[in-house]
C-alpha cells in the first residue's frame, strides 16, 4: 500500500431522497475525510440503471443528490465531485474486470440474491455484475481507502480479490510497462470509529432505507422542520420507559435506535443520552430529539432546495468534478490497455 498514493473514493447511487441514515452512516465521514485526504465522491448513476429507471426522473435525481451532497458540506473546492457516467473508464475498466472476476465470486454476492429476490432470471446482467463495476469505481483512480457499511464490505472484498488476480494474472506485462510491483492497489475499508447504523423509525430491527414504502419510516434530508417532527413523534417505541443505561437497550430495537440518533445527532454516547432521559417516557426523548433533528437538517434540507433551484450551478460543479476525475482515471486506464495487451495509439 505504501507505494500508492492515499485516495479515498465513495459514492452514492441517485435513487431517492438521501435521509438521515446516508447523512450519520456515510456524509459526517465523507465530510471529515476532505481534513485529511485526497477524496473522490462520486453520484454512481450508472449503478442506478440495474434496475429500471426512468429517464426524466434520473436526470432530475443526479443533480438533487448532488445538491444535497453540497447541502451536507462536501466542498468541491476540496473534493472532486462527479457523477459516474460522464467518466467513461467506469465502464471500459468494468469490462476488462468482468473478464477477470470469475463467475463463482459473484455467485456468492449476497446483495444480488437480496434484490433480484426469487425472480432472478429476469434480473438485468447489470445487476448481477455490479460489482465489477464498483471494483472499477475504485480502481480506475487506484483509491487505496473505500468507506463503506456493512452491506457493501462483501463488494469491497470482492474489489480486493480482482485487484489481485488483475496483479497476478498480468504480472509480467505490469513488469515489462515499466511498473514495479502491483499495478492495482488493494482497497482497505475506512473506518472511523463505530459508525452510526440508522435503522427504520418504523421497524427497529430494518435499516433507514429510501425504497421502504413508508415515508414514516425515515428522515428525508429535504423534509422541513413539521414533517421531521410529526415522524420522530409517529416513531414506533414499546411501553416501558427508557433505561438508564446502554446494557437496558439489549433487544429493544426502537428504544436504540432512538438514543442512538440522538447521541449521533448531538455528538454525544448513548450513555450520556441515557443518563439525561433514562428512566422516562419516550415523548421526553422523542421531544428533545425532534428540535434536536430540526436543528440539524433544517439548514441542510432548505441549502438543498437553494441548489435545487440552480441546476446550472449543480451542473457545473459535476462538469468540473467530471474533467478533474477523468484526469486521473485516463492515464491509468492508457495503462490498463497497454498492460492487457490492446494497441494503444
Amino acid at each position: 500500500m505504501s507505494s500508492f498514493t492515499p485516495r479515498v473514493f465513495s459514492g452514492m447511487q441517485p435513487t431517492g431522497n438521501l435521509h438521515l441514515g446516508n447523512y450519520l452512516g456515510a456524509m459526517l465521514n465523507w465530510i471529515k475525510l476532505q481534513e485529511t485526504h485526497e477524496c473522490i465522491y462520486c453520484v454512481v448513476d450508472m449503478h442506478a440503471i440495474t434496475v429500471w429507471q426512468d429517464p426524466k426522473e434520473l436526470r432530475k435525481a443526479i443533480l438533487d443528490v448532488t445538491a444535497a451532497y453540497l447541502a451536507c458540506g462536501l466542498d468541491p473546492s476540496r473534493s472532486i465531485i462527479f457523477n459516474q457516467s460522464q467518466v467513461p473508464e467506469h465502464a471500459e475498466l468494468a469490462w476488462i474486470f468482468n473478464c477477470v472476476a470469475r463467475m463463482g465470486w459473484l455467485n456468492r454476492m449476497t446483495q444480488f440474491k437480496e434484490k433480484a429476490g426469487k425472480d432472478k432470471e429476469q434480473a438485468s446482467v447489470g445487476l448481477y455484475v455490479y460489482p465489477n463495476l464498483m471494483a472499477a469505481d475504485i480502481l480506475a483512480y487506484k483509491a487505496t481507502h473505500v468507506p463503506v457499511g456493512e452491506d457493501q464490505k462483501q463488494h469491497l472484498e470482492l474489489a480486493r480479490d480482482i485487484a489481485g488476480k488483475f496483479n497476478l494474472d498480468f504480472a509480467d506485462a505490469i513488469r515489462e510497462a515499466g511498473h514495479e510491483g502491483d499495478f492495482f492497489p488493494q482497497p482497505e475499508p475506512f473506518i472511523m470509529g463505530p459508525a452510526t447504523r440508522v435503522m427504520s423509525l418504523r421497524d427497529g430491527t430494518k435499516k433507514m432505507s429510501k425504497s421502504d414504502p413508508s415515508d414514516l419510516s425515515r428522515l428525508n434530508l429535504t423534509d422541513d422542520a413539521d414533517t421531521i417532527a410529526r415522524k420522530i413523534r409517529k416513531a414506533k417505541t414499546d411501553a416501558d420507559s427508557l433505561p438508564s443505561e446502554s446494557a437496558g437497550l439489549k433487544g429493544r430495537p426502537e428504544a436504540d435506535n432512538l438514543t442512538g440518533i440522538y447521541a449521533a445527532l448531538a455528538g454525544s454516547s448513548v450513555d450520556q443520552v441515557l443518563a439525561q432521559f433514562g428512566g422516562g417516557q419516550f415523548s421526553k426523548l422523542k421531544d428533545a430529539l425532534a428540535e434536536l433533528a430540526v436543528a440539524r437538517l433544517g439548514p441542510i434540507g432548505q441549502e438543498t432546495k437553494r441548489l435545487q433551484a440552480d441546476p446550472g450551478h449543480v451542473e457545473g460543479i459535476l462538469a468540473d468534478g467530471s474533467r478533474r476525475a477523468r484526469a486521473i482515471a485516463r492515464p491509468i486506464m492508457r495503462e490498463v490497455r497497454k498492460i492487457a495487451g490492446f494497441v494503444v495509439f
